[in-house]
């Protein structure tokens, strides 16, 4: 009988232990997200328009072998849009789901030496990003010769 109340009496002691254990392991997945998050382009993110204001789109930022990409999520302003003004294969496919930034490489806090595509205007441009405001806004600015354009996109 007294073998039994010790085992008994343990069982609030694995359970405090299991729920410490659990919030300090929670805590430190937040942190983590938080503070990587705070770093890197890598998430969604929505795009502002730098001649009206308006939010255009969403854009997944991700990274493959080093080098990151971004894809069109979703489409806010005209969804379903197709890429009418794209030339080739991507001629009439949707915007949604295309490939619009690749080849960026981390550089000193910015990302440089790879192209952004602006599907309504059917133009490439050279490339850097870097993230201002803690991490919650991305500055995008495309480059034509010694021309360039930025856009702030702001993390979703």
């Amino acid at each position: 009988m007294h073998l039994k109340s010790a085992r008994t009496s343990l069982r609030p002691v694995k359970f405090v232990f299991a729920a410490l254990l659990a919030a300090v392991m929670s805590a430190s997945a937040t942190a983590y997200a938080f503070f990587s998050a705070s770093d890197s382009p890598i998430g969604s993110w929505k795009t502002i328009d730098d001649e009206t204001g308006e939010t255009k789109s969403v854009v997944k930022i991700y990274e493959v072998d080093g080098k990151i990409y971004g894809r069109v999520e979703r489409l806010l302003l005209k969804p379903g849009a197709l890429c009418d003004q794209c030339e080739g294969e991507d001629h009439n496919k949707p915007i949604e789901g295309m490939v619009v930034m690749w080849g960026l490489s981390a550089d000193d806090g910015e990302w440089s030496g790879g192209k952004i595509f602006d599907p309504q205007k059917n133009k490439t441009y050279r490339c850097k990003i870097w993230l201002e405001d803690g991490g919650r806004k991305l500055k995008v600015r495309g480059y034509l010769g010694p021309f360039f354009r930025t856009q702030t996109w702001i993390r979703q």
